[in-house]
């Protein structure tokens, strides 16, 4: 074996094998973002937003999986798990314990799709509104 050779050999075996892009796919739930399809945060995980966004999507690409963030409480995941049983998307529950992500669930393909805009829409507070002035401080603490 050569010298070059030899040290790699002990560099894999002390620190592991090399991965491309290992922030990305700690964050994306051990998945490259080209592949992903959808990206829900935990918070709207617990909201049950992503449900009716989900919905065509698994009826779409019908070779996607789900990945789930495996630190996100069962009760929170159960929609979604029951939603990908019906469509029979297989799911798999990722727990990463040096790092947390922010997503709790994350739907991908196992070949790059790339999607320009993987999150949720956000809701526009202003739309909320329609019409309607916001209140000062006073006018809110007396009721008026």
């Amino acid at each position: 074996m050569a010298r070059k050779e030899i040290d790699d050999y002990l560099q894999e075996g002390i620190y592991g094998a090399k991965e491309l892009n290992p922030d990305e796919k700690r964050t994306y739930l051990g998945t490259y973002r080209e592949r992903v399809i959808l990206a829900v945060t935990k918070k709207e995980v617990r909201g049950k937003k992503g449900l009716e966004t989900l919905e065509p999507l698994l009826q779409q690409y019908r070779e996607a999986k789900l990945l789930i963030n495996g630190q996100m409480n069962i009760n929170y995941i159960r929609p979604y798990r029951e939603l990908a049983d019906k469509y029979n998307i297989s799911y798999t529950y990722i727990t990463n314990k040096e790092s947390d992500s922010t997503y709790g669930l994350v739907l991908a393909a196992d070949h790059a799709v790339d999607i320009k805009e993987i999150q949720l829409p956000k809701e526009d507070a202003s739309e909320e509104l329609t019409g309607q002035e916001p209140k000062t401080w006073w006018q809110k603490l007396f009721g008026v």
